[in-house]
This record gives structure tokens, sequence and C-alpha cells, in this order.
């Protein structure tokens, strides 16, 4: 009896530990230890995935042929087949140029790298191109001053990459373009800087910039400074993303010309890009510990742009001394994995569908169509940090709301007063 009793307990302790062994390795493999390396192909397969159909489309003259134009519902297309193909071509640039600024290499990456490249390079051509069918509309409307304004964003970020490489016809054909914007004017809020970067653009490259877009649009951006890295949308606050979406990186590459051109001091272009590290506290601050972030305010379908001031800090190498560049990746590494492994945000040719986490139509702003939503692939410009970078070779750290949550020491915040 005795015998069979401890027969009986060694089957159970057998069966216990293995229990618990199995237990501990199922645990293992749902949490490998992921490393900046693969977090960075994870970005870059992304990037090229959200990219790669706007900017190949565009250099075969087939983007207006393939592309769909998803609408709100009960919107009509008719308006916004004017104005998406620049949408999604001036915002897929912005979003790629530092990635595409890098130099070749035999990588996979730098494969895809270079396919872009020469293809955008290509479809640059084409878009001002009046004789090509991807011909771009910047001629009507008004919306095409804030789509050639993220074109020029392009620009002035990757330059050597994207502007350089163009023939002179092209070149011309561009500066016209955006001369031909000044017949038209936008809403008394961002759209003043869009206007100014589009300016600053054409100063940068040698032509006559307008004076008072120029003013004008540093003026008021500075007016509705409210302290604390924040800046209000026109005259009035809003609660959104729009500090990341357009105001702080639009501002300090707006600032970033005027001040090499001595139009502003170097001073005016510090605080600028001060307050812009400090409004990325705030965005680092708001990644949850599971990856999730608040959809709030305006424009949510702009996904991860809602990442763009803090990508351009990190970018800049101009973090804050308590955000160490691997607490970033991880934090924004969480939000891609929960926004695209979980949710399907691309149709069956692999065009982004209007929503947030999935197809969620109701939700888009009446102004907002398929080519609004590549503003998404702004929320990747730290991809412009070459791979041996300590952004992408540092160990994983945890994000300030995850050491919060799960009772780590973390830095309490505070406010400042430039």
């Amino acid at each position: 009896m005795i015998n069979k009793l401890k027969y009986i307990i060694l089957i159970a302790v057998v069966f216990v530990t293995a229990n618990v062994q199995a237990q501990a390795q199922k645990k293992t493999k749902q949490s490998p230890v992921v490393t900046g390396a693969q977090d960075r192909e994870y970005w870059a397969n992304l990037l090229y995935k959200m990219s790669s159909p706007v900017i190949l489309n565009l250099s075969n003259g087939t983007l207006k042929k393939n592309m769909p134009v998803e609408v709100p519902p009960g919107q009509k297309t008719d308006f916004f087949k004017k104005v998406t193909y620049l949408e999604a071509v001036g915002r897929t640039m912005a979003g790629v140029a530092p990635w595409l600024a890098l130099p070749d290499d035999e990588t996979k990456e730098g494969q895809m790298r270079k396919k872009l490249r020469e293809a955008l390079l290509k479809g640059i051509a084409n878009a001002v191109d009046p004789a090509n069918p991807d011909y771009l509309n910047f001629r009507t409307e008004s919306q095409p001053i804030v789509d050639a304004a993220y074109m020029a964003q392009a620009f002035l970020r990757a330059p050597k990459a994207l502007w350089e490489p163009l023939d002179a016809v092209t070149k011309k054909r561009i500066a016209e373009e955006f001369k031909a914007l000044r017949t038209r004017t936008g809403a008394y809020n961002n759209w003043l800087l869009f206007a100014g970067i589009n300016e600053a653009f054409l100063l940068s490259i040698g032509e006559q910039a307008d004076p008072v877009r120029l003013e004008f649009a540093k003026r008021k951006i500075l007016e509705w400074y409210q302290g604390d890295g924040w800046y209000s949308d026109g005259p009035s606050f809003s609660m959104d993303y729009y500090n990341s979406y357009v105001i702080h990186p639009m501002l300090v590459d707006f600032f970033k010309v005027l001040s090499d051109k001595k139009r502003i001091s170097a001073e005016m272009y510090d605080t600028a890009v001060k307050r812009m590290v400090r409004y990325s506290e705030f965005s680092e601050r708001i990644i949850s510990p599971d990856g999730t972030y608040v959809p709030m305010g305006r424009s949510v379908t702009y996904r991860t742009a809602a990442f763009q001031a803090l990508g351009q800090v990190a970018l800049m190498e101009k973090l804050p001394s308590q955000i160490s560049p691997a607490q970033v990746r991880c934090g924004v590494t969480a939000v891609m994995h929960r926004m695209f492994d979980q949710c399907n945000n691309f149709d069956a040719n692999g065009w982004l569908v209007l929503g947030f986490c999935g197809s969620q139509p109701g939700i888009a702003d009446g102004y907002t169509s398929t080519g609004s939503l590549y503003m998404a692939t702004l929320g990747f410009l730290p991809l412009g940090l070459p791979a041996d970078n300590a952004f992408w070779t540092a160990d994983a750290a945890d994000w300030t709301a995850k050491k919060a949550w799960s009772g780590q020491p973390f830095k309490k915040d505070y406010h400042v007063e430039y």
C-alpha cells in the first residue's frame, strides 16, 4: 500500500514538473527576446508594404488607374479624385524620405530602399509631366497646398536622394507647380504652415519665395504657441494629434530653411526644436503598456503619424536624457504590432483602408480619402538612422507607461516655460 502510494506521488510529481516545464516553454515561446535588428526589419518591411503601391504605381504611370478612392459614408468620389493622388504621393514621400536617403547596400533592406528610391525619382518626373497619365493636380482646389507641402518636406529631408538626381526639366516643372499654388488660400490654422514651407522649399532651391507667406506663417504659428510644448491649431486649441501630424515637424523643417538663409535667428530655430523635444515626451508617455494609444481628436485615420514628432526627435538624435532611444523604438514597435498585426489595415491589393485599427470608414473625417491615409508613413522617420545606430542596436527597454504600470521607477513629469 505504501509502495503504491509512493508510486502515485512520484507520478504526480513527474506530471506537475512536466506541466511546469511545458508552461515555461510556452511562455518563452510566446515572449521571445526581440533584438533591435528584428525591430528594424519589421519596420522596414511594413513601410515598404505601405508605401510601395503608391511609389511603384506612380513610376509606372498607373497610380490613378489602380489606386482605389475610398471616401467616408455618404460622400461622393468626384471631388476626391481631384486631390487624393497628390495626397498619397506627397505624404508617402515625406515619410520615406529619411529612409531612402541612406546609402545603398546589398542587404535585403538596402535593395528595397534602392528599388523605391529609383522608382520614386521616375514617379516624381511623371507627377509633373502634363503628358503622363499620372500628372498630379497642383493647379485647382485648395487641398494641393497641403500635399505639396509634404512633398516639399520630403525634398528638404532628403535633398541628395530625392531632389538633386532629378533632371533639369523635372526640377523646373516642380518649381512652376509650386508657384501655381499661390492662386489659392486655405484654412486659418496649420494650413498657413503648409503655404510657408512651400515657399521655403522654393527658397531652398534658389527660386524667389513669397515673403508675405513666409512671414505670415512664421508669425501666426508662434502666436499660437500655448506653452509646455503645445501649439493650438489656429486661434483655438484642439485636443488631437495635429502637433505631431503637422505642426512641430513642419515648423522645425520650415525654420531650418529660414535659419540657414538668415531669415530668422538660430535661437528661434533652437526654440522650435526644444518645444518639439518637450512635446515628444508626451508622445512617448501616451503609449500604453500593451502598445495602444488613445484614438482622440480629428484625423485618427492617420494612424502612426501620431508619432511623427517623436520619430523626428529620435532621427535628429535629440531625445531628452530620461528617454532612451531603445524605449522609443520598443514603444513605437509595440504600437505597430498592435495596430498592424492584430487589425487588417490593407485591402486585397495592399492599399490602406479608411479606419484606425482595421476598416472603420465611419470614423473618417469629411476631408479624408484613400490618399489621406498615407500620413501613416510619417511614423517611420527613425528608419533614416543607420542600422548600427544605438536606436537599433541597444537592448530592448520598457517605455514610460510600461515602467509606471509595472511598479518600476520612472521620471515624474514636469512643465517648461520656453
